[in-house]
Parts: structure tokens; C-alpha cells; sequence
């Protein structure tokens, strides 16, 4: 028998993956697709606070929430517990790089890791279309990393034998 922590570790991570996963499905065809008239507010210049495209993650955050308080009395032994923990992960740093460092929202920051940065400049991309259909990547962090990676001459570092000049 696994350790009940093991266990619980391997929940949360499957709930912060399966998080990535559901919301690249969702936002592809779902938020492009019938819920269009809600996320465009993300697509468009924000006349408020908040918009009405936060409602997709004011859901996530209640279910969150609902989760971690049903497997309260176990949180180890309750697999609810957990997921809600890798859920509530996933939506801190997705709020950390998509609204604070990507879109600049509430108090801006800015990546402070290559990572960061190219994830940034991913989901840009995404936002220079305002169509319905929309383009990839979907995913804020499943997207072809290779194609946005910051040219070596942009990283600082000396070119070596073999580098494109």
C-alpha cells in the first residue's frame, strides 16, 4: 500500500495536469465556440476591473473550494482534498503568469524567468487574433515551447561553434 501522502501528491498532480488539459479543451472549444459572446470581453481593451470572461474562473475557484471543503475531515485519505489542492495550485500560478505578468491586471509584473517569458509571449500570440476561431496556442502552458523560445542573440549569450549567425 502507497503512503497516504504519495497518494495525495499524485492527485494533486493529476488535478493541476488534468487542469491544463480541461482548460486547452475548453478554451479551444468552448470558449471559442459557444461561450464566445463571454470570453470576448477577454479579447477586447477592459473598460473595468474585472470582466465578464472572469466568471470562467470564478467557477474553476468555487469548485476548488467546494472540493477541498468536502475532503476537509480526511485531507489525506480523500482524494477530493487533493484535487482541490492541485486545482487551487494551478489557478494561483495561472493567475500569477496570465493576469499579472501576462495581461498586466490588478498589480502588473513581469516574468521574471525565461519560462515565464515565453509563456507570456505564447499566449500573446494568441490574443492578436480577435476572431471567434481564434489561434493557438489555447494552452497557457501546452503549446510548442521551441517556437517560442527567445532567439539566442536576444538571451545574451555569445555565439559558439555551430550557432546561426
Amino acid at each position: 500500500m502507497l503512503p497516504a501522502w504519495f497518494v495525495f501528491i499524485a492527485w494533486s498532480a493529476g488535478a493541476f495536469m488534468g487542469m491544463e488539459l480541461l482548460s486547452y479543451l475548453l478554451h479551444r472549444w468552448v470558449f471559442h465556440g459557444i461561450l464566445w459572446k463571454i470570453h470576448i470581453t477577454h479579447h477586447t481593451r477592459r473598460t473595468g476591473l474585472l470582466e465578464a470572461n472572469d466568471l470562467f474562473s470564478f467557477f474553476f475557484t468555487g469548485l476548488a473550494i467546494l472540493l477541498l471543503v468536502v475532503g476537509l475531515s480526511d485531507p489525506l485519505g480523500n482524494p477530493a482534498f487533493a484535487i482541490g489542492t492541485g486545482m487551487t495550485i494551478y489557478g494561483m500560478l495561472y493567475f500569477v503568469v496570465h493576469d499579472l505578468m501576462t495581461h498586466r491586471r490588478f498589480f502588473p509584473m513581469s516574468p521574471a524567468m525565461r519560462w515565464m517569458a515565453m509563456v507570456r509571449r505564447a499566449h500573446l500570440a494568441h490574443h492578436q487574433s480577435i476572431e471567434k476561431k481564434g489561434r493557438e496556442p489555447f494552452g497557457l502552458f501546452l503549446f510548442p515551447y521551441e517556437e517560442f523560445r527567445e532567439p539566442r542573440s536576444k538571451r545574451g549569450r555569445p555565439h559558439g561553434p555551430g550557432d546561426e549567425q
